[in-house]
């Protein structure tokens, strides 16, 4: 239980930090650290985004004047509704096959963010 606490303190302050959490250290983590299937980790990770958990780190941003509250709004309706649908995929890929995506969607981010502009 105290470990699950953990992951979220460190998620949280890496998401407040660096913008990151559920799908770069939580996701992971489930996985390789406690064992959870690929599809249990990522349903395990949107369910725990249901409530606003980002809203205090947010709110930290917007007083700075690092918000651009029209850009959230269209991205968090287009993230719902695409959120839904990713989901429907999800469940009926095997799980072999759904780490590999993952594994390859992060790879892809990880050279785009060291060798790009």
């Amino acid at each position: 239980m105290i470990l699950y606490l953990m992951l979220g303190l460190l998620a949280g302050v890496l998401s407040g930090l660096m913008g990151i959490g559920g799908g770069l250290i939580l996701i992971p983590a489930l996985v390789i650290v406690f064992g959870f299937s690929q599809h249990l980790a990522q349903g395990t990770t949107l369910a725990l985004m249901v409530p606003p958990i980002g809203l205090l780190a947010a709110w930290v941003y917007y007083r700075s004047g690092y918000v651009n509250l029209k850009v959230a709004a269209l991205i968090c309706v287009g993230f719902f509704i695409g959120g839904l649908v990713g989901a429907k995929f999800a469940i009926v890929i095997p799980n072999v096959m759904l780490r590999k995506i993952f594994g390859l969607a992060l790879l892809l981010a990880s050279v785009k963010m060291i060798v790009g502009k």
